[in-house]
């Protein structure tokens, strides 16, 4: 018993200090958002990757980068309108 209600404040702990682990009331929209903008996070962190994509877009570096940080603000669209609990 005690483990469990151990690995259940682990998990809280771990949910509120990272916003992209999610919780119970996530959205799909929300998870989503999470796992593109730390996509795009890795691909600026990463140079290698970074020059690959600049050399498959035929763009410079900086282009590549002002591009994925553009895609950040809403990389999967505006949000879905929640539906009113009447």
């Amino acid at each position: 018993m005690t483990d469990r209600y151990n690995i259940h404040s682990q998990l809280e702990h771990l949910q509120s200090k990272y916003i992209g682990t999610g919780h119970a009331d996530t959205s799909k929209w929300e998870w989503l958002v999470n796992q593109h903008r730390d996509s795009y996070c890795s691909y600026m962190g990463h140079f290698d990757l970074l020059n690959y994509f600049s050399v498959a877009e035929n763009e410079t570096k900086a282009r590549v980068r002002f591009n994925l940080m553009e895609k950040m603000l809403q990389p999967c669209g505006p949000p879905a309108d929640k539906p009113d609990d009447a």
